[in-house]
């Protein structure tokens, strides 16, 4: 009897380990590089990802499938020391002139200064909804989880779990929101020193090149289209991300991340927008 339970346990791990392999985000099965010229590669068995920039081309990769709402969960190890004119990016977008977009970018910087982290959504082709933040960490030392979580009434960027921006659905005040268009998943490094380093005053320093970033864990859980049609049929049983709302704890903590780490948000600049700011500044706390 011991035998045969021994046997059973052995199997039932088996199995499970076979289904966590299974459901684990794979770049070999989930993503595409597409462009760089060999500048990106796969590794580790496709749990991880590396993205190179010299003076010639940086690289780029994208998911294979497109999606209509989900939670969008990536693990980056940004370029470190100088990093000046080098943007690494983890973005959603559809194609097209009027697309929608939903972005995480990486500003980098001189040694010494923090990482910026700028955030932006567009509809229908527009954009000029952007944050920034400054990170409270070293975001090249260790890898960290960036996410979007996006579904029909808001879309929630975390750092590491931690909410650092919500935009909610505002259309009954007339403010496009991104919920008809199916998007992929993009990540990218790229030279953009024309405007990314202190609005493009510091240059990239090419002889610190190639410049590499790291991608891992991979995480999509979503909607995806196929042939026009989504895979989530019913939200009788709801997963989290389709009812994602902050709780008390998540509100206290994006108040702090705003108050301590924002430095720039787009419903205070006056200079930009003197005509006056977006509807949606005024009806929405965050």
């Amino acid at each position: 009897m011991a035998s045969k339970i021994s046997s059973a346990l052995l199997l039932l791990s088996i199995l499970m380990s076979i289904q966590l392999l299974v459901s684990a985000g794979n770049f070999y099965r989930d993503a595409e590089i597409t462009w760089g010229e060999g500048r990106g590669k796969i590794q580790e068995g496709g749990r991880g990802l590396a993205l190179t920039l010299d003076k010639l081309s940086g690289s780029g990769f994208q998911s294979k499938n497109e999606y209509l709402f989900g939670r969008f969960d990536m693990q980056l190890k940004l370029v470190p020391r100088n990093s000046a004119g080098t943007v690494t990016t983890f973005f959603l977008s559809s194609q097209g002139e009027g697309h929608d977009e939903i972005d995480f970018e990486f500003l980098g910087n001189v040694s010494g200064q923090p990482y910026t982290v700028h955030t932006n959504v567009y509809t229908q082709g527009k954009g000029n909804k952007e944050q920034q933040f400054h990170l409270w960490f070293d975001p090249t030392s260790a890898f960290h989880t960036y996410t979007i979580v996006w579904n029909p009434h808001r879309i929630v960027f975390l750092v590491d779990n931690s909410p650092i921006r919500v935009y909610n659905n505002h259309e009954t005040i007339g403010i496009p929101f991104p919920k008809s268009q199916a998007m992929k998943v993009y990540c990218s490094l790229w030279n953009a020193d024309e405007w990314a380093t202190q609005g493009g005053r510091v240059k990239t320093d090419w002889t610190l090149s190639p410049f590499t970033a790291y991608y891992r864990n991979i995480n999509i859980d979503g909607c995806a289209v196929l042939s026009g049609t989504s895979s989530c049929k019913s939200t009788n049983n709801a997963k989290p991300w389709q009812i994602h709302e902050l709780d008390g704890k998540g509100r206290n903590r994006l108040r702090w991340v705003q108050s301590k780490h924002m430095v720039y948000n787009y419903c205070a600049d006056s200079k930009r927008f003197p005509q006056g700011f977006s509807a949606e500044c005024k009806s929405s706390r965050f």
